[in-house]
């Protein structure tokens, strides 16, 4: 599989969870210098995070029915991350996208050296409105 087909594949798996869960602060996958060959997905949302273990199931069973099993195999691991994660704020301050694909090279993200990143949204969240 090339790279854009990878790309599309995971812009498609994007689009398809926001239909059903609502929009992601971060949706990214990086490849880690130690891990050559197999992608991290990076998924940052209010709903990761309320239950960690029934969003990775999620995920899994969405990367299989909409994807299929060998794109769950490029994958390393899932990581799910607060959205209001310094890390991911600052991510979100220096690229801005959404539904897309930023590439970025040879970079730092939260102390993990990042040979390659396809951020495919990467968005500040909405202050909440004071009641």
């Amino acid at each position: 599989m090339t790279l854009r087909d990878f790309k599309e594949r995971f812009m498609r798996l994007e689009s398809h969870i926001v239909q059903e869960k609502g929009d992601f602060a971060l949706f990214a996958l990086f490849l880690r210098e130690e891990e050559p060959g197999r992608w991290d997905l990076i998924a940052a949302a209010p709903w990761v995070v309320i239950d960690r273990q029934k969003a990775t199931e999620y995920f899994i069973d969405k990367i299989k029915s909409v994807l299929g099993t060998q794109s769950l195999m490029d994958l390393s691991r899932i990581v799910l991350v607060d959205p209001d994660h310094a890390d991911v704020a600052d991510l979100n301050r220096e690229i801005a996208v959404e539904h897309g694909a930023v590439e970025v090279k040879d970079t730092v993200f939260s102390g993990l050296a990042v040979k390659h990143a396809l951020i495919i949204t990467s968005k500040r969240r909405a202050a909440p409105v004071a009641g």
